[in-house]
């Protein structure tokens, strides 16, 4: 019986598989948090519309003895990064088409599942949608749209800096340490118990952030600057972050499920990484940019704003920052990262715990991916996972 079977079973659980805020980001109680979201903290329903879901067709093809070289050099194959990946589900599409589709023991295809980090290539799709609208500018001063954050790091800051990271503040994010900037945060949007002294909840936590540096000079990965991102999104729109994604992605994309967010408990929408979807749903956003923005002829996220994340990202910015050891040749611009070393120049979004989405645009492959790996940000897991899709895409364009 696989370790999510065994937890949440009893009425009431008994003290040993009862899933909590205490334990929900650590394995095992992950493999059966990461997919009951909704049970654990309140959500703002992301409803797919009452249409059609636009169709996936099938067409099996054996991906797992696909070979390739792992991040310590040693060839391994698809099939055993997924079988010791804690994977919950795993689609890839080829032109449209599932060739393979797979589920951990007891994970259901309708089940939306947490996406982490995920969430944030959402936000910054959705950003760019409201930009082509007028509604806001990646030129616009962050304390022009949302003067509650005036005197933080925050001060002088613009939107594009916030879709960036490329904000100067300091600011840990260590998602191992209790006493670390990313523990506040959890306890801010309840993630978490609450930590005495610390904001309660997420905005007001949003409004704390401490200067440090230039802005635009330093990429400095921070997940509270999405969290503004939303806020950005909901002042300027006038609707909560759930409708506006339902509304201007998630209908007319033709989502299979509905997906819903994470909310702290005045209602402020977890932007960079509260987001639960279906593995086929993930693929199908993936897809929606695989194809520049248009779905079934109608166009849904801007153009410009896919090839602008995908052509001007900023690599003196990304190599200064942290991030640029463990994946060089990279950049990221609009809450998407860009692999340069590749000649296809796949884009994609990752989150802790095994969550990715990928999307090779010159092998029209999208690989979607959820996980409960017990580590958060394991570096070899999610090098060898990237390094797997690599040879997915490029295997099915040969």
């Amino acid at each position: 019986m696989s370790e999510c079977l065994k937890l949440m079973r009893t009425f009431p659980a008994t003290s040993g598989e009862q899933v909590i805020l205490a334990n929900m980001q650590k394995g095992p109680f992950n493999r059966w948090a990461f997919r009951n979201m909704r049970r654990m903290l309140p959500t703002g329903n992301v409803w797919r519309g009452d249409g059609a879901a636009r169709p996936l067709q099938h067409e099996a093809v054996w991906l797992d003895d696909i070979e390739f070289e792992d991040a310590d050099g040693a060839v391994t194959t698809v099939g055993r990064t997924i079988e010791t990946g804690y994977m919950d589900g795993f689609v890839v599409l080829c032109q449209g088409i599932i060739v393979t589709e797979r589920y951990a023991e007891g994970v259901a295809p309708h089940e939306p599942h947490l996406l982490m980090s995920v969430t944030k290539s959402f936000t910054g799709s959705l950003t760019g949608i409201l930009v082509e609208r007028g509604l806001l500018s990646p030129d616009d001063l962050v304390t022009d749209i949302i003067p509650e954050v005036r005197g933080s790091a925050y001060e002088g800051a613009r939107v594009r800096h916030v879709l960036d990271m490329t904000v100067g503040m300091e600011y840990d994010e260590d998602y191992d340490n209790p006493e670390s900037d990313m523990a506040e945060l959890d306890a801010a949007c309840g993630w978490r118990p609450a930590i005495e002294g610390a904001p309660d909840n997420l905005r007001d936590y949003i409004t704390t952030m401490r200067p440090a540096g230039r802005h635009g000079e330093i990429f400095h990965y921070v997940s509270t600057n999405t969290d503004l991102l939303g806020w950005i999104l909901e002042r300027v729109s006038g609707t909560d972050f759930a409708t506006l994604l339902s509304r201007e992605i998630w209908q007319p994309m033709g989502a299979g499920e509905d997906a819903y967010v994470t909310l702290d408990r005045l209602g402020a929408p977890q932007t960079d990484g509260g987001l639960c979807v279906t593995t086929r749903d993930l693929a199908r956003f993936g897809q929606l940019h695989l194809q520049n923005g248009v779905m079934d002829g109608r166009r849904i996220i801007p153009d410009s704003w896919i090839r602008d994340f995908r052509e001007n990202g900023d690599s003196e910015a990304w190599d200064r920052g942290s991030f640029a050891d463990m994946m060089p040749g990279c950049h990221y611009r609009s809450k998407w990262y860009t692999d340069l070393n590749d000649p296809h120049r796949p884009f994609f979004g990752i989150g802790i715990h095994g969550q990715m989405l990928f999307v090779d645009p010159v092998a029209g492959v999208v690989c979607a991916r959820h996980s409960s790996h017990p580590a958060p940000a394991e570096e070899k897991f999610f090098n060898d996972m990237e390094r797997s899709f690599r040879a997915i895409a490029h295997a099915l364009a040969a």
